[in-house]
């Protein structure tokens, strides 16, 4: 299984000077490569192949006046941006076949240096290296400064470098891990557990434990707000709007590493104690649309069911999804009989058939673990489905954490 690791960079005024450098000749490179291939879909041509694009807009790009600064940055900086190019029409041709699965992918759009978040990545062939003080030597920028929070449990096969939209900077390293020596990190258990996903409380779960909700956007809404009309008051253009830009970026930041951290500490502990766990299938983009958009966005279910699914066939846990349709608030977990839909303000009912008074989420849950087929296994009966694929997509794909967690 592959992991990435990531951690806090701090290079210098130069290195961030030749990072600056190495993002946009990669950003440079990844726009011809899409100009290339719409000029020829235009002129109604067969697509230039891989090994066209890196002769033409690398190799022979260097030897022209407008292209010679591309000789300034690492020359796999700029292969692994072609490769980037390669793999955004791959699954877009993949997309439009219906072979991919997820949501639909459009066509490879131009890069912007104005993007919120730049990145390059180092090969195991660009001679990279960790130097013996523990800084993070990349060619053509230097040794740079890492906050090394954890030690790397095996010898990283790339690195990522990734400046966000509030001006940090990462290095984010893949790992590969054996899931045999992982799972023997977890000590064994027989305990089961259902939960129930909600904005009142975060999650509660089938012994009835009711995890409370951070609400971490909530708790900073009036801090955005005043820097939300900092912003808008500064002149488009100068320099205290980028600052003003990088201040609201600042606050989002923390409030998606904070949110992100609970999400770790809560799904890594929920893994440790339960040999199994069923959830339910939350349809978020739906729920997003509606009025509690803001709340559901602020929650994270999916992020923190991500976590559960990669780390269950990390450590040789199962995660078992129910479908989004069950009835679990409508069913008495005691007697199995479905007493009809239910309002929200509605947070507790009696069972009309057995008389059982139940609080609504904790019923829930319960009915998540039945569903779920884990009911059995707190007598002893092995729970194990079938492994479910880890989760592979970088974190930094979307913005690195600050806890510089493996994922």
């Amino acid at each position: 299984m592959q992991l990435r690791y990531a951690f806090r960079l701090y290079p210098d005024a130069g290195q961030r000077t030749a990072l600056a450098k190495a993002f946009g000749c990669a950003r440079v490179v990844f726009n011809d490569a899409v100009r290339a291939r719409e000029d020829a879909r235009k002129a109604q041509q067969p697509f230039p192949t891989a090994g066209q694009l890196s002769t033409r807009l690398i190799t022979q790009a260097k030897r022209t006046p407008e292209r010679s600064w591309l000789g300034e940055v690492s020359a796999v900086v700029l292969q692994q941006s072609l490769r980037d190019a390669e793999a955004a029409y791959r699954n877009f041709f993949a997309s439009l076949k219906g072979t991919r699965k997820g949501s639909k992918m459009g066509a490879p759009r131009f890069r912007s240096c104005k993007d919120r978040r730049q990145s390059i990545r180092f090969t195991a062939n660009a001679r990279w290296s960790i130097t013996g003080s523990g800084r993070l030597n990349l060619p053509k920028i230097g040794a740079v400064k890492v906050k090394w929070s954890r030690t790397l449990p095996a010898r990283p096969s790339s690195v990522t470098v990734v400046k966000d939209a509030a001006g940090r900077y990462f290095a984010s390293f893949v790992i590969d891990t054996d899931p045999a020596v992982d799972a023997t990190r977890m000590s064994d258990t027989d305990q089961t557990v259902g939960i129930d996903l909600g904005l009142t409380h975060f999650a509660v779960l089938s012994d009835g434990t009711k995890i409370d909700s951070p609400r971490f956007l909530r708790r900073a809404e009036k801090k955005l707000k005043k820097t939300q009309k900092e912003l808008s008051r500064k002149q488009k253009g100068s320099k205290n709007r980028a600052k003003a830009r990088l201040k609201i970026a600042r606050a989002h930041a923390k409030v998606a590493d904070a949110r992100r951290e609970f999400h770790h500490q809560l799904s890594t502990k929920l893994i440790r104690e339960n040999q199994a766990i069923g959830v339910e299938d939350l349809a978020v983009k739906g729920l997003a649309r509606t009025r509690l958009a803001k709340s559901v966005h602020d929650a994270g279910w999916a992020q923190f069911i991500g976590m559960l699914e990669y780390k269950a066939a990390r450590y040789g846990r199962t995660l078992v999804r129910i479908g989004r349709f069950e009835p679990t608030s409508q069913v008495c977990s005691t007697c199995g009989v479905k007493d009809g839909p239910k309002p929200l303000n509605v947070r507790e009912w009696t069972c009309t058939a057995c008389g059982t008074h139940h609080d609504r989420d904790t019923n829930a849950a319960i009915n998540v673990k039945t569903a779920a087929g884990l009911a059995a296994s707190a007598c002893g009966a092995p729970v194990r489905p079938g492994a479910i694929p880890a989760q592979r997509e970088e974190t930094g794909s979307h913005g690195i954490p600050t806890g510089n967690r493996a994922v």
